[in-house]
């Protein structure tokens, strides 16, 4: 995948530890029967330390937004030992099984306290045979949809074992490289490839001797699983595998062909090799003893009469046959992106101001930019139509400061469990873009959902659907409905459908991307901000595009403004 042509610069890694620390403490907090409002303030704290863009390592941590004293002493004694008082007591008073039972997706904690304490479950493990013996039956809040979902999350945590969602796995990786001292050093695998979740880390790298014995030193390292010349194994503090290959330089393209993947393209590339007698391997491309080529990536598949195929498309998708015809698409890239249409300020549940998001955006080189904070269905934001047009009010008044970038005001409605959303007619005509997504009733029936996606879809104001499977990769699952029905629908009526970036999101899928252009749906790439750091998740975004094989065409915000907002406007 082509690199990002801009990047933000990353929060600090203690924000992320900080704050996974205090959503912890939040969780356990509701377990044990604490107040429903402290948990809120915690778990909101919690979301402005992650979207904090300054490390509260070396600042103050009471600059935070949402920050108080006592979070801020607690957050200070995690700084300094890793963890606080409060937090290892509660950590002491839920057994690490029941805990555990609140990653199951649909599983929240006062539900996984309540069968602790009823049923003595402890474990998924636990659960899922508690459901199989019909022991959850007549319990409240546990019908049989409600059985099925949960057996299904525990399958998906099964599933997924130590895999991580490609946000934590790039942070990670990223971090990795640049603490090393090599001469030229990348990632492969399935991170390469961009897949939404990664089981374990590939780096390659060229590099002197003692390159090694650097990777072991680093404190992210918490234990060395296997250690060689050529291959060292880590696990990293996070859980996560990381593996160390140092290669040849003259070997490079060819190590990183093998070991980007994926095995099922790889196989059927050196099927190619062998019927001409040709062998294919991390060293090189041969014939007999002669390297025909290894140095680049291109060079070896130019050797095989192929386009050189972009890591996305690596998944023995068809890939390989269009390589050889010629007929590879010209993929959209994150250079090609115009602007971002799904983002939110403080006015919701953003951290930042709308200033300083509109400003971020402007430093990134959008051409346009779209605010869209929530509408007023979504009660806990108490929104209102005063606030959305002052709010608009100040947007217009930023456009002066900002003449080279079209700021559009919008909004993210809330699709009802009847396909309706929120505000009049008359009040949507007035925002440049309409994002609708469903943000609740995620357990309706497939014909119910299917219809509610479609209801939405044939509403004239309604320009884009957003985060359309509702999916939280390891926390919820995805809502059930004929996508085929849907995608015809957005097709019809011209309506978009988003690609969520927000890498817990990644939503939606690429399959489900490849289903939707097959049926003429457009799509856009949007970063879902709620805080400034946010906005460089786009580029995960363009992974998904790329699995799915879009190019600049299928997604407007590749599009000039002029060609966009005339195509919202015939919506």
């Amino acid at each position: 995948m082509s690199e990002p042509f801009r990047k933000l610069t990353p929060m600090g890694r203690a924000n992320d530890e900080a704050a996974a620390a205090l959503e912890e403490y939040a969780d356990l907090f509701a377990m044990t029967g604490g107040d429903a409002f402290r948990v809120r303030s915690y778990q909101k704290a919690a979301k402005a330390i992650a979207g904090f863009p300054e490390d509260i390592s070396k600042v103050d941590v009471r600059r935070v937004p949402g920050v108080g004293e006592a979070i801020a002493k607690k957050m200070e004694e995690f700084l300094q030992r890793g963890s606080f008082r409060q937090l290892d007591a509660l950590r002491a008073e839920v057994p690490e099984g029941v805990r555990m039972l609140t990653r199951i997706a649909s599983l929240g904690p006062k539900k996984a306290v309540f069968l602790y304490h009823e049923l003595g479950i402890d474990s998924p493990e636990a659960l899922a045979e508690a459901i199989r013996q019909g022991r959850l039956a007549g319990l409240r809040g546990f019908g049989a949809k409600t059985e099925e979902n949960l057996l299904k999350g525990i399958e998906q945590m099964r599933q997924a074992g130590e895999r991580v969602h490609l946000g934590v796995a790039m942070d990670l990786a990223e971090r990795v490289m640049a603490s090393l001292p090599a001469d030229k050093i990348a990632y492969a695998g399935s991170l390469r490839r961009m897949k939404d979740t990664v089981g374990d880390i590939d780096i390659l790298a060229v590099g002197p001797e003692s390159l090694m014995e650097e990777f072991r030193r680093q404190p992210y390292v918490a234990e060395v699983i296997a250690s060689g010349d050529r291959k060292t194994s880590v696990r990293t503090t996070e859980g996560l595998q990381v593996d160390l290959r140092v290669v040849p330089a003259e070997s490079w393209g060819a190590a990183m062909q093998y070991f980007t993947g994926s095995k099922e393209h790889n196989v059927r590339v050196r099927e190619m090799c062998v019927k001409r007698g040709w062998k294919l391997s991390e060293y090189g491309l041969f014939e007999g003893e002669k390297v025909i080529a290894s140095r680049t990536e291109e060079e070896i598949y130019q050797a095989l009469g192929m386009q050189w195929v972009p890591p996305t498309l690596r998944e023995d998708g068809g890939e390989v046959q269009a390589a050889l015809r010629g007929e590879l698409p010209e993929l959209v890239t994150a250079a090609d992106l115009k602007g971002d249409l799904h983002t939110h300020t403080d006015l919701t549940d953003g951290i930042a101001s709308l200033e300083e998001m509109v400003g971020a955006a402007a430093a990134l080189g959008y051409a346009y930019y779209a605010v869209t904070d929530h509408a007023p269905n979504l009660f806990m934001q108490r929104m209102t139509l005063d606030k959305m047009l002052e709010q608009r009010e100040r947007l217009h008044r930023l456009q002066d400061e900002y003449p080279g970038m079209r700021l559009l005001h919008g909004t993210e409605l809330n699709i009802a469990p009847d396909g309706t959303v929120d505000w009049p007619a008359e009040v949507l005509k007035g925002f440049d873009v309409c994002v609708a997504s469903v943000h609740s009733h995620f357990t309706q029936s497939r014909e119910e959902m299917t219809r509610r996606f479609i209801a939405a879809c044939e509403n004239p104001h309604v320009h884009i659907i957003g985060h359309p499977t509702t999916r939280k990769i390891g926390k919820r699952l995805p809502v059930d409905a004929d996508w085929e029905a849907v995608f015809a629908a957005a097709a019809r009526t011209n309506t978009i459908m988003e690609i969520d970036a927000y890498p817990d999101r990644a939503d939606l899928p690429s399959d489900l991307v490849r289903l939707a252009r097959h049926h003429g749906v457009k799509f856009s790439i949007d970063s879902d901000s709620h805080a400034v750091p946010h906005l460089g998740n786009l580029r995960f975004g363009v992974g998904i595009a790329q699995r799915a094989w879009l190019t600049p065409d299928d997604v407007v915000n590749t599009w000039p403004v002029d060609r966009l907002l005339a195509y919202l406007t015939a919506h």
